[in-house]
């Protein structure tokens, strides 16, 4: 028997747009019970994701109630004014990651503006289309929801159920301050990642085989989708600017003084710079927000070495488990030339002590 639709999802929805974020949203709404109907200009996606179970194609005689665009920022704001004019009753919604230019057009273009709720699931994953699409991708994800000044209040309700029946959590933001925002948390380390990358493409190859798991965070999401990616930049230049405006100032500085610490240049305050530098890091890292949003908590990190072979994982968890220890986070990190991989686990203080004389007993390396 197929669930109820959420409060205020009792009638379709429909997704324009069949890439990974319209899949991904398409297939949570699905997983809701919603009625989800789909349109794409490219066929070939569109099949893709219906064979996903993503929903069914948009019919002529369709009505959905609420229109989800989800196509790039270049196009979304031609998309919802024709979604406008094509649907006169439906809330209209985009999930875009830049909002102010976007929302503005698509008015100036025939949009209804009472209509038009502007949203950004801050979700996404480093592979692109139908095929990487997931149902729980938006799973305990914010949802920001950018309300124009005229939306009317049932419209702007409407795309709060819609990110609750994805799983995500809605927040409120203006547009305006949503583009800055993403700019700073986004953006920004998207090309910071990407222009780290890219001094490894000339580099000595047997540097780059020593490359530890700094280098792999710090440069994971460079493999990102990159037409998608110029879309995004190109619709938030400024503010994208800005923020790197601020970071090069502060590697030239850093630069600076590190070519004084050398005995390049003058004698200066070098090593007070980049302990400057390294300190505020400290500090901005400790404002991201912790688990499920809460304030940064200072955990305990406990290293054990596991052999790289089906099943040891499983036998790792069902130790932490068998401990009654909860893990607040992990990270996995392959040691180089051995068949075996340094896994981090993270614990609360108080847990450590139980967790390392659990993980002993069961035979684990532990490197606490």
């Amino acid at each position: 028997m197929t669930p109820p639709a959420p409060d205020g999802l009792d009638g379709t929805v429909l997704v324009v747009g069949t890439g990974l974020i319209g899949t991904s949203v398409a297939l949570a709404l699905r997983r809701a019970g919603v009625d989800v109907l789909l349109s794409d200009v490219d066929d070939v996606t569109l099949r893709v994701a219906q064979e996903a179970g993503a929903g069914r194609p948009l019919q002529p005689a369709d009505r959905p109630a609420v229109v989800i665009v989800a196509v790039p920022p270049r196009h979304a704001s031609q998309v919802l004014a024709a979604a406008s004019r094509d649907f006169p009753e439906a809330t209209l919604t985009d999930v875009t990651s830049v909002k102010q230019g976007v929302l503005a057009e698509a008015v100036s273009l025939g949009a209804d503006p009472t209509r038009l709720v502007g949203g950004h699931p801050m979700a996404g994953r480093e592979v692109s289309g139908a095929a990487g699409a997931r149902a729980d991708l938006l799973d305990d994800r914010l949802w920001v929801v950018t309300p124009l000044p005229s939306s009317g209040i049932e419209h702007v309700r409407a795309v709060h159920r819609l990110a609750t029946a994805c799983g995500a959590y809605p927040v409120e933001m203006g547009a305006a301050d949503h583009d800055t925002a993403v700019a700073l948390v986004s953006h920004m380390p998207q090309i910071l990642s990407s222009v780290l990358a890219a001094q490894l493409i000339d580099a000595d190859p047997d540097h780059v085989r020593i490359a530890g798991q700094g280098l792999r965070d710090m440069t994971r999401i460079a493999a990102s989708n990159v037409p998608m990616w110029s879309d995004i930049l190109s619709a938030n230049p400024g503010p994208v600017a800005d923020v790197l405006d601020g970071v090069v100032g502060e590697l030239q500085r850093t630069a600076l003084a590190l070519r004084e610490m050398a005995g390049t240049v003058g004698r200066g305050d070098g090593p007070s710079v980049v302990t400057e530098v390294l300190t505020a890091g400290v500090a901005g890292q400790q404002r991201i927000p912790g688990k499920h949003g809460a304030a940064p908590s200072a955990y305990r990190e406990i290293s054990v070495i596991v052999a790289d072979k089906p099943g040891e994982l499983a036998r790792l968890f069902a130790a932490i488990g068998d401990a009654e220890v909860n893990l607040e986070d992990i990270r996995i990190e392959h040691v180089f030339g051995r068949p075996s991989g340094l896994v981090a686990l993270f614990v609360r203080p108080e847990a450590g002590e139980r967790l390392i004389d659990a993980l002993a007993t069961h035979g684990f390396d532990v490197r606490a």
